[in-house]
């Protein structure tokens, strides 16, 4: 993409402040549900299984929609996909609170997670059209930081709500909080673009695939595996308040990691970043396998954050880099491939989660862990290698 298209980009009046709550605003709403499970299922008649299955059928259409809205993107521009999917995101937020039993809510909640899984592609697309370098790094480490002060709030709040007030009211402030995005987006231009068609050939070459298998294991094992933390925390005897506050540890790890990465990126590469990363998530996993107990559960939220911060962040730049005549539509199928992980792994790990079996789940993270470091470094160098700067 030429210089002209990259200035020609710029986000031409769109306040840095709408893009960081609208990534806030998604992450609230993605793990808003977790922390209150047991009070979901005592509210309403649905099993702590089907519980479950809520959220993973949010995730599962969360993923299944992004290659759908990438094509959207490329094709009729980013703000429409932002507006569209705000509006969409409000009315699947106040169907989520008119329904208690299974299929109309499961319903609800795969229709909100289809809305709210364009927001953040389209964010990371915004900052790939705009920045580059170190400051697209930066741009995607403070995106980071404001997404996961949603998980922070969602993970701190989500259970005292359902608890002393009502699970509905979970639902129903995403559905204000999109109202005021929407608000804050008004009177804003679509940005300029290179182009305007569908380029869906190029975001699916061999080395695209590859990222995207590579994307699959790591969403299952950051995206499908922190959803088990809060309820791990209450199943070994943590009260509802207290979870919520030490699940807050994967907050805090993705800030203080994406604090970190603003200076690793300045001294190693993406593909040792990529490795740095993947040897924090294999070690996030280690005592919540071995010594499984409140401390351990509190080490693996905390590690995940700083694994998701130092990564995740380097695999997103990458996909903003592969293709970039395809921008939107790469980033939009690398997200699918990351929540459809997560959904994948939160339906084969459901029964296990039902038996409080948290130490054999977990354990499987840090196999699949390690394998992952491996590919994903090594797939990364042999990239690089044939695509030069």
């Amino acid at each position: 993409m030429g210089e002209a298209n990259t200035q020609g980009a710029a986000p031409r009046g769109l306040p840095d402040s709408a893009l960081r709550f609208i990534g806030f605003l998604s992450f609230f709403d993605r793990y808003g549900t977790a922390p209150m499970l047991l009070m979901l299922s005592a509210g309403t008649s649905l099993s702590f299984t089907q519980a479950v299955e809520l959220i993973a059928a949010y995730a599962l259409l969360y993923a299944v929609g992004q290659p759908f809205w990438g094509l959207v993107s490329d094709r009729f521009g980013r703000l429409t996909v932002l507006r569209g999917s705000l509006v969409g995101a409000m009315l699947g937020s106040i169907a989520s609170v008119l329904f208690t039993d299974y299929l109309p809510l499961l319903l609800a909640r795969s229709f909100t997670g289809l809305m709210f899984g364009a927001m953040y592609p389209t964010l990371l697309t915004l900052l790939g059209d705009t920045r580059k370098g170190i400051e697209r790094a930066r741009g995607l480490s403070d995106l980071q930081i404001y997404s996961s002060v949603g998980t922070t709030l969602a993970t701190m709040a989500a259970g005292l709500l359902a608890t002393f007030l009502d699970w509905r009211v979970v639902f129903i402030l995403p559905a204000v909080g999109a109202v005021a995005a929407l608000v804050s987006l008004r009177g804003v231009s679509e940005p300029a673009r290179g182009h305007t068609k569908m380029q869906l050939r190029a975001a699916v070459r061999p080395a695209n695939l590859l990222l995207y298998a590579i994307v699959f294991v790591e969403g299952a094992l950051l995206m499908g595996l922190l959803t088990y933390i809060v309820p791990a925390l209450q199943q070994s005897g943590v009260g509802v308040g207290l979870s919520g506050l030490l699940g807050c540890g994967f907050a805090l790890g993705v800030i203080l990691g994406a604090r970190l990465m603003r200076r690793l990126v300045a001294r190693f590469t993406r593909t040792w970043l990529i490795g740095i990363g993947g040897a924090v998530l294999c070690l996030s996993f280690v005592p919540s396998t071995f010594f499984p107990s409140p401390a351990s559960f509190t080490f693996t939220a905390l590690f995940l954050g700083a694994a998701n911060a130092i990564m995740h962040s380097s695999m997103q730049g990458w996909a903003t880099d592969i293709a970039p005549a395809a921008r939107a539509t790469t980033v939009s199928l690398f997200v699918f491939s990351l929540f459809f992980g997560a959904s994948t792994l939160t339906y084969l790990t459901a029964g296990l989660a039902a038996n409080a079996d948290y130490a054999q789940i977990f354990g499987y993270g840090l196999w699949l862990g390690i394998a992952l470091t491996f590919v994903a470094t090594l797939a990364h160098a042999r990239w690089r290698a044939a695509n030069p700067v």
